[in-house]
């Protein structure tokens, strides 16, 4: 495992965990479904971008592409749900 600091990744993680916090606070206080689809599919590109920084992104790019595809369904059933 190669660990190199990509200052992108960094960034998209620390801003990945901040949606997680903020939409499990709003989860927990109104059990509003739309911020628990955010925040799940934030937590999944957190997990991407963790395992881009951690140098797993050539040995683990089948895995990387289906988690960003649950995450963007699930952003993708958040914005339904809030336009329904």
């Amino acid at each position: 495992m190669d660990f190199t600091i990509d200052p992108i990744s960094l960034v998209n993680l620390i801003l990945c965990v901040i949606i997680v916090i903020l939409a499990s606070l709003r989860f927990r206080k109104n059990k509003n479904t739309t911020a628990f689809f955010i925040g799940f599919a934030f937590g999944l590109f957190g997990i991407s971008h963790l395992l881009i920084f951690f140098g797993l992104k050539s040995s683990l790019e089948s895995f990387l592409i289906t988690i960003r595809i649950i995450a963007y369904l699930s952003v993708i059933a958040a914005v339904y749900k809030i336009a329904k």
